[in-house]
């Protein structure tokens, strides 16, 4: 038996994993004022967020140690897992306009007195001078780079507002290099005005930068797709007169239902993937996942599945809408075999997929009751997730159809749920 003393000291050596266990880890929450990072190293520690602002502007002070924390946080810190795209409160952008503004105009008011040589100190009122503007050029610079790598990708900000940043940069930058080369300063320090008027001018060719490097990748990924195309087509040329006749005429010869048209319709289709769809996402959409999951069922079942997506596709193949149509579309293949038809249409309102077979069909409410396929898998899910399902006898009273509905409102709701 433990003594108390042991039980004590096993609580107190448990504490601090679990205290490491709970402790959330380190990441940027997707929604911040700038940058994220104070918030979710408040986080990630457990304190006000404010504390660690202030930590950072005090540690700032000195020589800078808490400003090279802050951004080698920002750099290695990732965002918090989802899917929508990180937005931020405060325009950063124009925060460092303003900065680079005020810098610069700090550096114009003190430049006569710098010209004359009566500031305080001599050489250390140029050299803060000197300083000044070249601060100011480089607050320009970033705000730029901020505007283009950062506030362009936002819907609310986009390229308008980087469009608006440079052109103020630019004239701020112009207009600083004017003033310096007209200004007293020339005549009295022409290597230190030489110097500055030079940092202005390239900081004008800076602040276009961030567009020449975006039309350079553009470029290179025009034209290494278009290489790939080109060698697509030549193979897909080659192999449509070879192959692809080959698996049609099996498939023909075979009949529609045999295991050999089976076989030879799986491979054909997966070889026209290859060739036709060499570059689609590996997040797979509804429409995707629908298309992979009836060659799948070809092979298995004695069946035939045509897939149809009109309209853009929002939902992922990993909701409940995907869930509840893939269990259609097995039941279809299980109980009616033949043709079974797939029909995904996407509205900015709604969500729809219609599954159609030809088979003998059946009425829900003859169904026993401890069978929960149809129940649970497919109407079931679909009333739990926000949508709605319903079975219903085919066209003309043929076979069967399933219809999956998904309101996009509903969808909205769930997810903030």
């Amino acid at each position: 038996m433990e003594s108390g003393a042991d039980q004590v000291t096993d609580a107190a050596a448990s504490a601090p994993a679990d205290a490491a266990a709970s402790s959330p880890r380190l990441t940027r929450p997707r929604t911040c004022v700038a940058t994220g990072v104070s918030a979710g190293l408040a986080d990630h520690l457990g304190w006000p967020v404010w504390i660690v602002r202030t930590a950072f502007v005090v540690t700032s002070l000195a020589s800078g140690a808490g400003l090279l924390l802050y951004l080698w946080l920002w750099a290695f810190t990732p965002w918090a897992l989802g899917d929508e795209r990180p937005t931020r409160r405060a325009p950063v952008a124009w925060l460092l306009m303003s900065a680079a503004a005020a810098s610069l105009l700090a550096a114009a008011a003190t430049s006569p007195l710098v010209a004359v040589d009566t500031v305080d100190g001599g050489r250390d009122g140029l050299s803060r001078w000197l300083f000044a503007v070249l601060a100011g050029v480089g607050l320009a610079v970033a705000s730029g780079a901020w505007a283009s790598f950062i506030d362009r990708p936002e819907p609310e900000r986009g390229p308008r507002h980087e469009l608006t940043i440079r052109i103020v940069a630019t004239v701020l930058l112009v207009v600083t290099a004017a003033a310096l080369v007209l200004g007293p300063t020339a005549a009295w320090y022409p290597a230190q005005t030489f110097l500055a008027a030079l940092a202005a001018a390239l900081g004008i060719g800076l602040v276009y930068a961030p567009t020449l490097v975006t039309a350079w990748r553009d470029l290179t990924a025009e034209r290494t797709k278009r290489i790939r195309e080109e060698q697509r087509s030549e193979i897909a040329a080659h192999l449509h007169d070879s192959v692809l006749q080959t698996l049609a005429l099996i498939q023909n010869r075979a009949g529609a239902t045999s295991e050999v048209a089976r076989i030879a319709r799986a491979q054909e289709r997966e070889l026209r993937d290859w060739l036709f769809a060499g570059d689609t996402p590996a997040d797979s959409d509804l429409g995707t996942d629908l298309r992979d999951f009836a060659a799948a069922l070809e092979i298995d079942y004695a069946v035939t599945v045509d897939v149809v997506v009109v309209g853009e596709s929002r939902e992922r193949a990993s909701g409940e809408m995907a869930a509840a149509a893939r269990e259609a579309m097995l039941n279809a293949a299980r109980h009616a075999g033949g043709e079974v038809s797939v029909y995904v249409e996407s509205t900015p309102e709604t969500v729809e997929v219609f599954v159609r077979d030809r088979g003998p069909g059946f009425a829900l409410a003859d169904v026993p009751g401890d069978r929960l396929g149809v129940r649970e898998s497919i109407i079931g899910r679909m009333r739990r997730a926000g949508g709605s399902g319903e079975v219903r006898p085919g066209v003309g009273g043929v076979g069967t159809e399933v219809r999956l509905r998904f309101p996009a409102a509903e969808r909205m709701e769930a997810g903030r749920g």
